[in-house]
């Protein structure tokens, strides 16, 4: 045969091809245009596959030599072609996945890809997976960097450093092939028996939106090509933070003008900040499940905010529709109300996968409902260019992830996350003590500082309080470590060496506190919630905080009061850290120590960080995201709360305030002047000096009432705020802008407006110590 035919030949078919390739996927086509193709020529059964995300963890074989599919993987694909699974990287104690059993950053890569090409080359259509993980204070996936849990995150008030946190985040999981991470949590938690409080930005909604919206564009930062390639998961839409008697998942008391005066304002400005996916909560507000509130996901999220991205439901979110919440018959009309009401994607895929082609049947959803649903999710894929290349290259995630780089910036959050709350001059302490006693259960405790969603760890990655004070102090310095007791069991408790360590040292640092510490010992839901079980343990756990581990009480557990009083009584030295995910009863330590501070779970950073804040070399300026209460019976007590009448057994004050935080150097605030800039804004300006003897930060705070209003609003409301660095004696001008959205209310028709009248500013470093007041009228 003549070789020019064949050349003709070839090229001709080669054209033929190309003619032939479906319009979706062509790179250059319009997004809308290549969505609607591919509706075109998608089955129900295929829709329906893009709306679940499956647990993910099972999805790849590990062997010595490779990471492929799995047979379990295969089929879900071979049944179904799957849209996205959640945690196929995760490890921890629920997944069983090991430092042994789970996956290195290179391998996790490699898995990512292994399953990419699968679903690119062996199902029909060839639509990419979106792949999702938890990620809110770092990829919970083995080998990648752990920084501090949201509340610390929240305590540093630098909305650019949290910025800068979900870059490295966004990072690393994308170098292991991920797309989607879940975070940050903007639930305004107002109840600190509530288990998930160490996951939120604590109970404000300013400051929740403000620290928020920089974790999202860190998180969805531009990459080189101009796409945004990771996609932020808002969590938990909404009023979730408030649940009844601190019940996870409870229902939620809540009226419409507080609902969207406190909690829907951080979703808002989030989603204002570019956020593409967002997350339902398990509560139910006003008798209507969240999952089911067509109120909420479309009128408000979609209509009135301009949401385009899509929504996830929680963990069986969908399922609880009917079997918690029973305003659903079976699951089938609840997967029908769930669809109908907004939600995207069931996150678990059960019900979604098992009951949508029997609904569609029986005419409960319609095909609109469903292609709908569709298409907000494949607009994300086309978007960030998933299409095009879903595939990662395993040796940078092995070079790149958990780098020095990375642990500089958990190591900096941590720093600026301690909040000083008593210090009678104790410290810092001399790095040239003749000996020093690090007492306590948290003192050396690795995955106690780490807090709930984090994999395990490898002992030398994390610097626990021990490591860190032994690396700072001078090489002649004893230092005398004992445990003394764990966080909740009693029965291995050994306080005479505790108190032996204390009397043979100059000085004495005692870490309380909590733990979500997860062991293979624990019973989880299928939620992933861990259980608080009513079985008799010999030895029980640390865990008294993180998902499912409610409280009925804020006390110290176990027998670290009877630890502190014994350490107090050796007339020692004194300081006592907090280490912990809520705030815990403080009352005893903030009489019997020296100094005092909390470092909530600070990653694993945490225990350098703490070190050079006792010793000196980092002057601390953390503040407070959420009011320290004297005792359960004082809950509700949130600063904007405003003044109550005292109790007849003491103080309805906290004790400690929103927004508290002390420093080694002084700060003084002077010359406020209020200028109007425009019809309806105003600047704010202040000078701040900082008058102690050595360099620091300040935490500027600017808070806003309301004087006479149609409708009740707080005595004070954070509005602005700005952590700044001033060396000694230097003093700088700060200025805020006050604009319209900031005075407004919505009045007694639910109208979002502002009301003439006068409003008085305040300015100060904590919520309960305003030193610089004015007013201005807004005509």
């Amino acid at each position: 045969m003549n070789k020019r035919f064949i050349t003709v030949c070839c090229s001709l078919f080669a054209a033929f091809q190309l003619s032939a390739q479906p319009l979706y996927k062509n790179p250059k086509a319009p997004v809308k245009e290549r969505i609607s193709n591919l509706l075109s020529l998608m089955t129900l059964n295929e829709k329906i596959g893009q709306l679940c995300c499956p647990l993910g963890w099972d999805m790849y074989t590990k062997t010595k030599d490779a990471v492929t599919a799995s047979d379990l993987f295969k089929a879900q694909m071979k049944e179904r072609p799957i849209g996205s699974y959640w945690a196929t990287l995760r490890a921890d104690p629920w997944t069983k996945k090991t430092l042994v059993t789970g996956l290195t950053p290179k391998q996790a890569a490699e898995a990512i890809n292994a399953l990419q090409k699968y679903a690119l080359k062996e199902t029909r259509l060839g639509i990419p997976i979106l792949f999702a993980e938890e990620s809110a204070h770092g990829h919970m996936a083995i080998g990648t960097t752990v920084f501090p849990t949201s509340i610390g995150q929240a305590s540093t008030w630098n909305k650019e450093l949290i910025e800068e946190m979900g870059k490295v985040i966004a990072l690393e999981c994308t170098l292991q092939g991920a797309n989607i991470g879940y975070g940050p949590i903007l639930d305004v938690a107002r109840e600190p028996r509530w288990s998930r409080m160490e996951e939120t930005f604590g109970e404000d909604p300013i400051l929740t939106g403000i620290l928020g919206s920089a974790f999202v564009k860190g998180l969805q930062a531009k990459s080189p090509n101009g796409k945004v390639q990771f996609y932020s998961t808002l969590k938990h839409f909404a009023g979730y933070g408030i649940p009844l008697g601190g019940h996870n998942g409870a229902r939620t008391q809540i009226g419409i003008r507080e609902l969207f005066s406190d909690y829907l304002p951080p979703f808002k400005m989030a989603v204002k900040a570019g956020a593409k996916t967002v997350m339902t909560s398990y509560n139910s507000i006003d008798g209507i499940p969240c999952t089911a509130n067509n109120f909420l996901l479309k009128d408000i999220l979609r209509k009135d905010w301009g949401f385009d991205g899509f929504v996830f439901s929680d963990l069986g979110s969908i399922e609880g529709i009917y079997g918690s919440h029973h305003v659903a018959a079976n699951i089938k009309e609840a997967a029908a109300m769930a669809l109908q009401a907004g939600v995207d994607v069931d996150l678990g895929g059960n019900a979604y996968g098992k009951n949508l082609e029997k609904a569609m049947q029986e005419n409960l959803i319609s095909q609109t409902e469903l292609d709908s649903a569709v298409s907000n999710v494949l607009r994300l894929k086309f978007e960030s260019g998933l299409f095009d290349n879903p595939y990662v290259t395993p040796a940078e995630a092995a070079k790149i992830v958990r780098c020095e780089k990375h642990k500089t910036v958990a190591r900096q959050v941590a720093r600026e996350s301690i909040v000083l709350l008593r210090n009678d001059k104790t410290l810092p302490l001399d790095k040239s003590i003749k000996s020093i006693a690090v007492i306590g259960p948290n003192a050396d405790n690795i995955y106690n500082q780490l807090g709930d969603y984090t994999a395990p760890q490898e002992r030398s990655n994390i610097k626990t309080v021990l490591d860190g004070i032994k690396s700072i102090v001078s090489p002649d310095t004893k230092v005398n470590y004992a445990k003394g007791c764990a966080i909740r069991d009693t029965t291995e408790s050994d306080i005479a060496s505790a108190i032996k360590a204390a009397k043979e040292s100059d000085a004495v640092v005692l870490v309380l506190g909590g733990s979500s510490a997860r062991d293979f010992s624990t019973e989880y839901k299928e939620t992933g919630a861990a259980t608080v079980s009513d079985k008799k343990k010999q030895v029980l756990s640390d865990m008294e905080s993180g998902e499912g581990y409610d409280r009925s009480s804020l006390d110290l557990l176990g027998d670290q009061e009877k630890l502190l009083q014994a350490v107090a009584k050796t007339g020692k030295p004194l300081v006592v850290i907090y280490i912990e995910g809520r705030p815990l009863n403080m009352n005893n330590a903030s009489e019997k120590a020296n100094a005092l501070l909390t470092a909530w779970y600070p990653g694993q950073e945490g225990g350098t960080a703490i070190a050079e804040v006792l010793f000196g070399d980092y002057n601390p300026a953390g503040r407070l995201p959420v009011s320290v209460p004297r005792s359960v019976g004082q809950l509700p007590v949130y600063y904007s709360f405003g003044e109550q009448n005292n109790y007849v057994e003491g103080s309805s004050a906290p004790l400690y305030s929103f927004g508290y935080g002390l420093s080694y150097t002084t700060f003084e605030y002077s010359d406020m002047v209020i200028d109007p800039i425009g019809k309806d804004s105003f600047k704010v300006s202040c000078k701040v000096k900082n008058s102690g003897n050595r360099e620091g930060d300040e935490v500027v705070q600017l808070y806003l009432r309301d004087d006479v209003s149609s409708v009740t609003t707080p005595s004070m409301q954070l509005k602005r705020f700005n952590r700044i660095h001033l060396e000694k004696g230097e003093t700088k001008e700060i200025e805020f802008i006050l604009q319209k959205e900031d005075l407004s209310l919505y009045n007694q028709k639910m109208e979002f407006v502002a009301e003439p009248g006068t409003f008085t500013v305040m300015v100060g470093p904590a919520s309960n110590n305003i030193l610089l007041k004015g007013k201005f009228e807004l005509k």
